[in-house]
């Protein structure tokens, strides 16, 4: 390529082979994780010799001996051509386009284009900017037809909602009527786009590239753990966006993840609070850590170290875990502590023989045996789909409900809560399933697909299915950020030690001295509300660490405020054990501090120094202490932008062979299928005023056929009880949900399908009437 040898492996495209010799070739429609090249912007033309006419750079594949130009006169022409074409129509915008400045467009149009356009007659105009989806807004005008946004759309999120309309002259990339662009992955396609056609209104008219300072992060919202820059301006974060990981997200990035950065600065604790006969008042830290101090040390007088119990919410980083882990076990000296919200499953979990997400995308079949991928991992669901498009992976599916890979699976079995066992015997069975499963690589992906129903159901699933599939591995689909880390590295229960909704039961028997809830709201994200309600009325004496003012946090006794994301620097794990790093970018709200910080303030008050001074030190003693974080040093992680991968510690024990007894169905009419829907009334959503409007609200969806049988019409509101509490929500006919099943999404404004569910049951059966 102009002149100098290149060795490239074979498939690889031209334009490609071209960087690994510094060479670059100019592109607009080029986007190598879309698929197959389509050479719809032609800007890529270059010479080759033998071929009498130019070729398009991004669909030609290397071949030994090729000899190509990129600079002769003829391929300047051509991209000179190109890019005078594409600028006969496009506004002179740059002064107020936000792509100014970072945009290959006009890049271009300096290194390939004319100096000035030979065209005088008037541009063609359209109403603009239209919104095409609550975060997204389209300009026509500056649109070039490279077919990205449309090809994303459609390969990668499987959302067909943005199309090439008209023909010719009058092509132009819009939605149809009443037919928005709602996909949870919108943003990728302002990132994507290379001009300005597309922007995102949480950024739109915020800066411009050069006021902006960025620095590499990892995206905390789900356990996917998403590679991410994350850039302020003035110390406020103003966006987030994909970096191309290759063993995580590709550079994609759900809508979640990349706008749930508003929640920082909205509605946050700034200041410690204290209660007094007045309430919950602000105070300065000294006093609010003598105060939480004081707290911790009557309660363990009062009745002993285990009278104290720690519940984490897993949305910190490894370093806030480990040093909460050490001031419980080893200065508190509780065995009470974990870092789950009792919608996962046990930790044992993490000594199946693990699978990562490339072994995932690699295998020959994957067996889902967990959430709806799509609603709680959503960059996860677009690896498992590339996988299945574009790799033929065989999907055997196994889910209370509909989910959004039901479509792509190669078999799938809806069950009735409580049936999944059942399922999974009737699956190894079948002859053809088990040739399937026979056929080479199984991954597992397990978690709970209904909060409704006891973990141990899928526990035994699991077992089940690998004792019939000598070999497969297991993809924990752990749903919280940095769950996997934070267990990991010590939040998880001592021999003797409770669960979370042993801890909650605790609490509720006044067992409990001295709650200490770091980042939970047990309120707002344990399943069963009635005993997390009685919980904090139990426990005697409350400490919360949190961001926000939480549910929970209002009946504490003490509120210490803990620094955000983009606030705080570390390490977090995502489910398949990958530590990547945490970028701080912004000054922490108020006199917020990292939760490391905290718990060594408090046990420095306990009469006990950790010794951390940094969070270097925390990194540091992970690596020194914690099994499986050898290799997790700070140096390894500098030189390794993919992350470290750690292994799973050899104290976590492996979970022993599981018996769910699943009761007969009582006089209730129907099973209860409750799961999490992207956007909820948790804190990232309710604090982000571009993401709050868009959780759906509560629901009970029925198949058409059992709406008629309550005799009522889609729409109507309907009594649903449980042998636990009742409550009025509005009926929706979903041919999704399964006939004799009653599905409700988790956590939504409007209700609390919480007080339906008992949580020591195997499975929730609630009846439904005409009010």
């Amino acid at each position: 390529v102009d002149g100098r040898e290149i060795e490239a492996v074979e498939g690889t495209m031209l334009v490609d082979a071209a960087k690994l010799g510094d060479i670059e070739i100019p592109v607009f429609c080029y986007e190598p994780k879309l698929g197959e090249p389509v050479g719809a912007c032609r800007m890529c033309l270059v010479e080759i010799e033998g071929i009498p006419k130019l070729q398009t750079a991004c669909s030609t594949p290397v071949r030994d001996g090729m000899v190509v130009h990129t600079r002769t006169d003829q391929v300047k022409e051509a991209q000179n051509a190109v890019v005078e074409f594409l600028l006969v129509n496009h506004p002179l915008d740059c002064p107020v386009c936000d792509k100014g400045g970072e945009c290959p467009l006009q890049d271009q149009a300096f290194s390939h284009g004319p100096g000035e356009s030979r065209y005088v007659e008037a541009k063609r105009t359209y109403e603009k900017p239209i919104p095409i989806s609550d975060h997204i807004l389209l300009d026509r005008e500056r649109c070039i037809l490279c077919d990205r946004c449309t090809r994303f759309a459609d390969e990668v999120a499987g959302d067909k909602l943005i199309h090439f309309i008209n023909r010719g002259n009058n092509t132009e990339v819009n939605t149809f009527p009443d037919e928005p662009f709602s996909s949870y992955f919108s943003g990728n396609t302002v990132q994507i786009c290379p001009v300005g056609a597309l922007t995102a209104k949480p950024y739109r008219f915020k800066a411009r590239p050069w006021d902006l300072e960025e620095i590499e992060s990892t995206c905390t919202t789900c356990a996917v753990g998403c590679r991410t820059v994350v850039q302020s301006s003035r110390d406020e974060l103003l966006r987030s966006q994909g970096v191309d990981s290759d063993p995580v997200n590709w550079g994609w990035m759900c809508d979640k993840g990349r706008f749930g950065f508003e929640a920082v600065r909205t509605e946050r604790v700034t200041e410690p609070l204290v209660r007094t006969a007045h309430g919950l008042e602000p105070t300065g830290w000294n006093a609010a850590l003598r105060s939480a101090v004081q707290l911790i040390e009557d309660g363990k007088l009062a009745a002993g170290p285990s009278a104290v119990a720690v519940i984490g919410g897993a949305r910190g980083s490894n370093e806030d875990a480990f040093a909460w882990a050490r001031l419980a076990h080893d200065v508190i000296d509780t065995p009470h502590v974990y870092a789950q919200m009792g919608d996962g499953l046990p930790v044992g979990m993490l000594a199946m023989p693990r699978a990562t997400i490339d072994d995932t995308a690699a295998a020959s079949t994957i067996v889902l045996l967990g959430p709806d991928l799509k609603e709680e991992l959503p960059v996860l669901y677009l690896r498992v789909r590339d996988a299945v498009q574009k790799r033929r992976v065989r999907i055997v599916e196994f889910t209370p409900r509909e989910s959004g890979l039901t479509s792509l699976a190669w078999k799938s079995a809806v069950y009735e809560p409580g049936g999944q066992v059942e399922a999974v015997r009737a699956a190894l069975a079948d002859p053809e399933i088990a040739d399937q499963l026979a056929a080479g690589p199984v991954v597992v992906i397990a978690g709970r697909s209904n909060l409704a129903e006891s973990s141990g159901a899928t526990v035994q699933a699991v077992q089940t299915l690998l004792a019939g599939v000598p070999g497969a591995t297991v993809l924990p689909a752990f749903r919280r950020g940095n769950v996997v880390g934070a267990l990991q590295v010590g939040m998880r229960p001592r021999p003797g030690g409770l669960d979370t909704r042993g801890i909650l039961q605790a609490a509720a028997d006044g067992k409990i001295e001295c709650l200490v809830l770091v980042g939970a709201d047990p309120l707002a994200d344990f399943p069963d509300t009635d005993l997390a309600r009685r919980a904090l009325a139990g426990a005697r004496r409350i400490v919360s660490v949190d961001t926000h003012l939480s549910a929970s946090a209002q009946h504490a006794d003490v509120v210490l405020p803990a620094a955000a994301f983009g606030e705080k620097s570390g390490t977090t794990t995502n489910l398949e054990g990958r530590v990547t790093t945490l970028g701080r970018k912004v000054t922490a709200a108020g006199t917020s501090r990292p939760d490391w910080m905290i718990a060594t303030a408090i046990a420095r008050g306990l009469g006990t120094d950790l010794g951390f001074r940094s969070v270097d030190d925390v990194t540091d003693a992970i690596a020194r202490m914690v099994d499986g974080y050898e290799g997790v040093t700070r140096d390894a992680l500098a030189d390794s932008a993919d992350g470290v991968l750690s292994a799973p510690p050899a104290t976590i024990a492996a979970i022993d062979p599981v018996e769910v007894e699943v009761p007969v169905r009582n006089s209730y009419d129907y099973r209860l299928v409750v799961t999490r829907k992207l956007y909820d009334a948790g804190v990232t959503v309710s604090n982000s005023p571009s993401l709050a409007h868009l959780a759906p609200g509560q629901r009970v969806h029925l198949h058409p056929l059992d709406v008629e049988r309550v005799g009522v019409q889609p729409g109507a509101d309907v009594r649903v009880s449980s042998s636990r509490s009742a409550a009025v929500m509005r009926v929706e006919a979903d041919p999704t949900v399964l006939r004799g099943t009653a599905w409700i999404a988790f956590n939504q404004p409007g209700g609390n399908v919480g007080d339906l569910i008992d949580s020591t049951a195997i499975v929730t059966d609630v009846r439904i009437e005409n009010l």
